[in-house]
């Protein structure tokens, strides 16, 4: 007896669904209005493959009853029944054979989940309870590992030629290595290109922060097609000057004030601090270079017998502390201060934060690289003042602002 197609009837389905919804039913879940509408389209769309494969067959072949099979989908387990032939030459291609989910959907949510910051046990229960799935930890590692070939497309990338403007700094995290649990650095590089937008140029995990490691990420840059940087912002860590110098010898190094001030006032007492601060600002702020010398003048006359070390500080790094005075105000807004990766490392740290240890060097970078697909969605607009510092640059680096 020849087995009787089912067809789709969205019309009984539609009242069936809203007669759902009136029982307060969710879209999705366990009992979900969606979840019988998959079943049908999913059922629907195998029978129709099937047709199509009959009439393309051998003749003799034909409809051999149907097989059950648990399906995983994002809006819950649906029970599938699929039809077979005859000669099992059958391949359907909207659920192939094995296959026990439903599309990428399912991943997509995982991986969605994860770059949030939620840790597999919190992914494994929130499936359960909106979704009724049962996923193993083990088999979210293998969804959230499905990024590993995206991360290192993106970390061997070509790049452009030139960035106007560098950030570099280094969050840390610690990480089971070998045994033993390490604080380790992550080094990130975020990068202006010449049309004024924000780029996370690269991620590299490191012992810890040193000047040397830094000289190997700004050796990866040169590899990967950065040839020139005009101006690169950075903390006072030793030597982290030279190994600029030795990989891109025309780029001018600008500390970053802001860690300046936060480290002399460290040294400073409470009673005392709102007067240094005041004479600080008298240096930072001034309109000329000029102007902060003398202003530095005063702080080391008022501050140099009191606390010695934070104004020595201030005379050792002014060089490489007053680069941004050469610039006008638009410039110096974005150049004085390393403030855009510290908010970069700020939001990572929100998202990070439920994470005490990663269990390797992968998933550090796993983790980081999906929560940067996150923010960069909001790097939408050029920074602040963009056509005018545009015009400026193209005054000042004219010889190196248009190289190919």
């Amino acid at each position: 007896m020849k087995e009787k197609k089912k067809t789709f009837d969205y019309e009984s389905f539609e009242k069936e669904a809203l007669e759902s919804l009136k029982q307060g039913k969710p879209l999705d879940g366990k009992e979900g209005v969606l979840t019988p509408l998959i079943k049908r389209l999913v059922e629907a769309s195998l029978e129709g493959e099937l047709d199509a494969h009959l009439k393309e067959e051998v003749p003799g072949n034909r409809r051999n009853g149907k097989i059950g099979k648990r399906l995983k989908t994002a809006y819950g387990t649906v029970e599938i029944n699929t039809p077979r032939d005859r000669d099992s030459t059958f391949q359907p291609e909207t659920l192939p054979k094995r296959a026990t989910t439903l599309g990428e959907a399912l991943d997509h949510k995982v991986i969605s989940l994860y770059s949030k910051g939620m840790s597999y046990a919190d992914i494994c229960e929130h499936l359960s309870d909106l979704y009724g799935l049962t996923v193993s930890p083990a088999s979210l590692t293998a969804i959230t590992d499905r990024v590993v070939e995206d991360i290192n497309a993106w970390q061997n990338r070509e790049l452009e030629s030139v960035y106007p403007f560098v950030w570099m700094d280094a969050i840390h995290y610690k990480v089971k290595d070998q045994g033993s649990i390490k604080t380790k650095a992550v080094y990130c590089v975020i990068g202006i290109n010449r049309q004024g937008e924000k780029e996370l140029l690269g991620l590299y995990v490191g012992q810890s922060e040193s000047a040397s490691f830094w000289l190997e990420v700004l050796t990866d840059l040169r590899n990967r097609g950065v040839t020139d940087i005009f101006i690169a912002c950075i903390d006072n860590l030793k030597g982290f000057p030279k190994a600029i110098a030795a990989t891109f010898p025309e780029t001018e190094v600008q500390l970053c004030v802001i860690h300046q001030i936060r480290n002399s006032l460290n040294q400073v007492a409470d009673k005392d601090r709102k007067s240094v601060v005041k004479s600080l600002k008298a240096v930072y702020t001034a309109s000329t270079k000029e102007q902060a010398e003398s202003g530095l003048l005063q702080l080391e006359e008022q501050w140099g017998t009191k606390y010695p070390y934070m104004v020595k500080s201030w005379l050792v790094n002014w060089e490489l502390l007053s680069n941004y005075f050469k610039y006008s105000p638009e410039i110096r807004r974005a150049i004085y201060t390393t403030n855009i990766i510290e908010s970069f490392n700020s939001q990572l740290r929100k998202i990070t934060k439920s994470k005490r240890v990663f269990s390797n060097d992968q998933a550090l970078i796993k983790l980081i690289y999906l929560v940067y697909m996150n923010i960069k969605k909001a790097w939408t607009d050029t920074i602040y003042a963009w056509k005018l510092i545009l015009a400026q640059l193209n005054i000042k680096f004219a010889d190196r602002m248009n190289k190919p």
